[in-house]
């Protein structure tokens, strides 16, 4: 395979394992440990920044009013998506977050027709149409809506939708949302710390550890998916970033033992049924499209 592709498995294959790291910090209050993934994540980024020696760039692009209003809207859902996935795992329910990634793609292409009037062919509509039908499928069994799937999906997709119009790159970009989170999130754990309930230093160096590499765990698959993206087609991009939920659907299931019932496995049927509809329907369409002539 292409370095391309496996930059891409790589990144999905570490996504797909988070549930585990997470685990590792279940004995620390969610809102620490999100706090440390911003805190660390932010010094991991910017230590990458002035490597790449794009110090001064960051800096210019920080200053920005347009910038900084549209970074601040990303921060805002990506804080909200990491808080919840983070409680999500360590509570218990890692199968329902896979829920919400599965569904991810297909509202994202939904956003898309919203916000940008992209046409969606009969396949991708059926596809769409199944999903909801999954979630409602899971409503009826339950007697409550997926929200945790829903928050998760929803908070990925339009972060995905801001930073589609957003000027920066990638590795810039994550560097400036954190950047606007740190301030709050710094207070966060001060309080915690000056409360006697901080984690940080107080509960062991394994757990210091962990907590810390929070922002190696962030940026090593952010990278590692920049780098795919650059080097192969968004059809393959579409079909790979299935392996994550995947992953923590099994480890869900298999590894934490969560229940699931047949009525929540209907549910996931249908959703899994829309999303190979889809994967095939793309796949198929991407085949059909003749390649450009080269001239030599």
């Amino acid at each position: 395979m292409k370095a391309g592709t496996w930059h891409a498995v790589g990144a999905y294959v570490l996504w797909g394992l988070l549930p585990v790291y997470w685990k590792w910090l279940q004995h620390v209050p969610p809102p620490q440990v999100l706090c440390h993934r911003i805190l660390w994540s932010f010094l991991t980024l910017f230590a990458c920044i002035m490597v790449m020696r794009q110090g001064k760039a960051f800096c210019k692009a920080m200053l920005r009013p347009r910038y900084l209003g549209a970074y601040a809207v990303a921060a805002l859902l990506i804080g909200i998506n990491w808080l919840t996935y983070i409680w999500a795992v360590n509570a218990g329910f890692i199968v329902e977050t896979s829920l919400g990634y599965f569904i991810n793609p297909l509202l994202s292409v939904l956003l898309g027709v919203v916000f940008f009037q992209e046409r969606l062919r009969m396949w991708q509509w059926a596809a769409i149409s199944l999903a909801a039908a999954g979630v409602v499928s899971l409503t009826l069994a339950h007697g409550t809506l997926p929200w945790i799937a829903l928050t998760l999906a929803v908070t990925f997709s339009l972060y995905g939708l801001v930073k589609k119009v957003a000027p920066l790159g990638a590795l810039h970009g994550l560097t400036l949302e954190t950047g606007i989170l740190l301030f709050p999130a710094a207070i966060v754990l001060l309080q915690a710390d000056s409360a006697g309930q901080g984690a940080f230093l107080h509960t062991g160096a394994g757990t210091d550890a962990l907590l810390a590499g929070a922002g190696i765990i962030t940026v090593v698959p952010l990278l590692l998916f920049a780098s795919a993206a650059s080097r192969i087609n968004l059809s393959l991009i579409g079909i790979l970033q299935y392996i994550a939920p995947t992953l923590q659907f099994l480890i869900g299931v298999l590894v934490y033992r969560e229940p699931f019932p047949w009525t929540k496995c209907v549910g996931f049927g249908i959703v899994w049924s829309a999303l190979i509809i889809y994967a095939v329907e793309g796949y198929l369409v991407y085949r059909a499209r003749p390649f450009p002539v080269v001239s030599e």
